[in-house]
């Protein structure tokens, strides 16, 4: 005998949110047998010497059984040297670091952790949508400030994120390099958020997982190093981004001990632990000489032009992305304004899959004609797609 649920079986707080979009389009490139340039992952292993690091460690046993909940001292360490190396900060790898499941988890522990209900939460939008369900988990109240176009890149406007903060802020969640839009956040602007930040005595997250892949002129300063925001600031890295061993999920967090502890308060009934073996090697990766970062920056600032160059001959309107692995194109250019619609119809028209901007928008009309794109890909599979691509203008 069976009865019927008359409640709703989901959560009211991710009622909202359904498939992500990324399933949805690397499903549909999987059907229409596209090349996906929608979901950002790269199609090649990263260096040689990591994943033996890897292999070295399942053979010798080493995390193979639960791993120490913060994360192994050896990844820790160098967690903690990278940051010193690469921008000045110091931390204490036994007291002010933290090893997550990826950048995801430490996005959600940070929300779990240090928003309560209520709480105003400032995200910059277009933003990934783990932002808004991770604060929505969190009973948080999701409160945008748009980077918008100017000049061939998005900006922020500092008065408009002034303007947004009330008594209710809580906290500011940032990203930069920035996913969607490819902006790097300047000295200024990351200087005027400071200030504020300390003004109103607001915690800050920042999502600096793309910080290696910056182009061109542009420059990744971590907030923490701002006068009075080392300790309020949680710095959120990942491996997967900069090594492309994205399904290995290993991040971390940096910060004061304090903050540190109430994140791993959340953590710990996440995942608890998460990729053992695969810390140890990435704890190597870290190490790298400052030759392999040069390296695989300049590859793929080689593969940004290569895409971007085939994206304006195709007809686009292409926004120069100065960090990421993404590039943000408009649509108005093919006298079509509707970039879901346009997104589903790609596949069919020209084999090639891509992701609607209007999915990283509370309101969707802010980014209906933008279209993403990701480079990080081959180089045969990007000039075949940019081949593709130009049947749009044929």
């Amino acid at each position: 005998m069976t009865s019927d649920v008359r409640r709703p079986l989901l959560n009211r707080r991710l009622a909202e949110f359904g498939t992500t979009i990324f399933a949805e389009m690397s499903a549909l490139a999987l059907s229409t047998g596209s090349i996906n340039l929608g979901q950002g992952f790269p199609d090649t292993d990263g260096p040689e010497e990591v994943r033996e690091a890897a292999v070295r460690a399942l053979r010798d046993g080493r995390g193979n059984q639960y791993p120490p909940g913060p994360g192994v001292p050896e990844l820790r360490t160098a967690i903690a040297e990278h940051q010193k190396h690469h921008y000045g900060l110091s931390y204490d790898p036994d007291r002010e670091v933290l090893v997550t499941a990826g950048a995801t988890e430490a996005i959600a522990a940070s929300l779990l952790a240090l928003v309560e209900p209520g709480d105003e939460v400032i995200a910059l939008e277009p933003y990934y949508d783990s932002y808004a369900a991770g604060i929505a988990l969190a009973g948080g109240t999701r409160v945008p400030v748009t980077l918008r176009p100017h000049e061939g890149r998005f900006r922020l406007d500092l008065d408009e994120l002034r303007d947004a903060v009330t008594d209710n802020t809580r906290l500011l969640l940032l990203n930069t390099p920035h996913n969607p839009t490819g902006t790097v956040l300047s000295r200024e602007e990351l200087g005027g958020i400071a200030r504020l930040a300390v003004e109103r005595d607001l915690l800050v997250v920042t999502d600096e997982v793309y910080e290696h892949l910056v182009f061109d002129d542009a420059e990744h300063v971590p907030l923490a190093g701002f006068p009075g925001m080392r300790e309020r600031t949680v710095t959120i890295g990942s491996a997967g981004k900069t090594f492309s061993f994205t399904g290995w999920k290993v991040g971390w967090i940096t910060s004061t001990p304090d903050l540190v502890t109430a994140v791993r308060s959340a953590k710990q009934y996440l995942t608890y632990v998460s990729a053992g073996p695969f810390q140890y090697a990435i704890a190597e990766a870290l190490r790298l000489p400052d030759s392999y970062f040069d390296g695989f920056r300049a590859d793929l600032r080689r593969k940004r032009d290569l895409l971007g160059d085939g994206l304006r001959a195709a007809g686009f309107e292409v926004y120069e992305p100065q960090g990421t692995y993404f590039i943000t194109t408009d649509i108005t250019p093919f006298r079509e304004k509707d970039a879901y619609a346009f997104c589903r119809a790609l596949p069919e028209r020209c084999g090639v899959v891509a992701i609607p901007n209007s999915v990283f928008y509370d309101d969707p009309d802010a980014g209906r004609s933008q279209v993403r794109f990701t480079f990080c890909k081959r180089d045969e599979i990007l000039h075949e797609a940019v081949g593709r691509l130009r049947r749009l203008v044929s």
